[in-house]
Parts: C-alpha cells; structure tokens; sequence
C-alpha cells in the first residue's frame, strides 16, 4: 500500500491509470488496492477525486474494449491464452463461460468483483458477437461500481489505511508469515480444483478428416450433434449437414433420445 500511495504522490493520476488497464488487460496487478489508494490520496488532497474516477473508468472500459474486440476477433483463442496460467485450462474456459451462461449479459456488471471472471468477461462477450454498444453500457455500469466500491473504502477509511501504512515496517515479520500462508493456502486451492476437474484433461478428440472419412465409409453408423451454446447459435446459423442440434442446456433429456447404436460426434465453438 505504501509503496502504490508513494507511486499515486509522485505520477498521480498515470499510475492510477496504468494499474487498473493493465489489470483489465489481464495482467497479475491489484488495482483494486490502487482504487483505494486513490481514495485515501485523494481524501488526502494529493488528487481530486472526480478526476480520479474519471480517469480510472476510462483505463478500464479501455482496456476491457481491447479485450472485447480481439475476444470477436478470435473467439477462445484469447479466452485459452488468459487461462493458461490456471491449473486445468479447459475447465477455467468452461466455468467462464457457464457463469456467462447462467447470469447472461449482466455477468459484465458484476464480472469485476469475481476472480477469474473479470478478465474472461470481455473477451467472452466479445467472441460472443454481443453489440457494442449494450457492452460498453453494462460494461460501464460495472466498472462504475468496482471504481466507487473500492475508491469510496479507501475514501472513508484513509486515516485506518495510512496508520496500516505507518506500522508496516514494524509488522513485517507477521506480514511475511502471511504472505507464506497466503501462498499455501493458494496452492492447495488450485491442487483441489486440479483434482475437481481433472475429468476434463481427458476430452477425446478426432480430426476433422477421420469424421469425413466415417461418413463416407459409412453415415448411417454415426451421428454429429452441434452442442454450441446460446450465444453461439441461432436459428440461422450455418452448422455441419445433417448434424443434430442438441441445446446444451436441455443436455439431460437430450440424451435419453440419442441412439445407443452409433458413434456420436459432438462439436461446439
């Protein structure tokens, strides 16, 4: 905290700047002890705290702009990328997007305040062709409450954090306990969703040419099924002929009328 508050006295409003874009660009930044740094500064006086949210919403919707518009252009390609640093990749990709999936669009509101979500949120968005200017307001709306929620802390509570600040030379061998503590207790949450989750290392695969090469061989012993999600699909989307749509979400009753008889091939995004 100290070391954020002497970075906010001497750049100011850059440093708040570039902490919190890089943080929705998604990188291993807290910006939300830089939001409540800017607080305690600007309760402080050292910076006026409009300007402060102004500038920090703006790096924000920025950064999260960059991630929309490359999340479209690539589709999970990014959403791979961001996840892996995770300890299962796919199921990281997975959760986002079921919390996508289960919140809808107003995941953008609240993305901010759940880890691992905050980063996914845009790109998923974005790869899910959402309009920009709906995201742009819901992502506003929810960068708005993530500024003020942790700018207001810091705001209120400066006297607290700066006495925080004052004795942390004289706590710092219970703050290196913690730290170590910190670090274990990190570890064993991603060795338990390591085991949670495992089955999905062990997706099995087949090349596009094998299923072209069954269905020639012989197509009435297999069947394709689309399982792409809502936001991927619509009526009129194209999909592989005479592939059986299959919407994930109804998947429990779905398979009870698949045949026990065939191959079945599953493809999605």
């Amino acid at each position: 905290m100290s070391g954020i508050l002497h970075a906010l006295a001497r750049h100011g409003y850059l440093s708040l700047a570039v902490l919190v874009f890089l943080e929705s660009v998604g990188m291993p930044v807290p910006a939300a002890l830089a939001l409540a740094a800017a607080g305690a500064a600007a309760a402080t006086g050292l910076l006026n705290p409009l300007t402060a949210i102004a500038v920090a919403l703006a790096a924000i919707i920025c950064g999260d702009t960059i991630l929309f518009f490359v999340g479209r252009t690539t589709g999970w390609l990014l959403l791979g990328i961001l996840c892996r640093l995770s300890a299962n990749p796919e199921s990281c990709i997975l959760l986002s997007a079921e919390s996508f999936y289960k919140r809808g669009r107003l995941t953008l509101v609240v993305a901010k305040f759940i880890p691992g979500i905050n980063t996914m949120a845009p790109p998923l968005a974005g790869s899910m062709k959402m309009r920009l200017r709906q995201f742009l307001w819901l992502d506003a709306a929810g960068a708005s409450l993530y500024v003020l929620a942790y700018g207001v802390t810091g705001y209120v509570f400066s006297d607290f954090l700066a006495m925080l600040t004052r004795g942390a030379e004289t706590a710092s061998r219970t703050l290196a306990w913690l730290v170590a503590l910190a670090i274990v207790v990190y570890a064993v949450y991603h060795a338990v969703l390591y085991w949670k989750h495992r089955v999905y290392r062990v997706v099995p695969r087949v090349q596009a040419d094998e299923v072209v090469r069954r269905m020639t061989e012989d197509a009435a012993a297999i069947m394709i099924a689309d399982v792409r999600s809502h936001g991927y699909y619509d009526a009129g989307s194209e999909r592989i002929r005479g592939s059986l749509r299959l919407e994930p979400n109804k998947l429990p009753q779905a398979l009870q009328d698949l045949p026990r008889d065939k191959e079945i091939y599953l493809y999605c995004t």
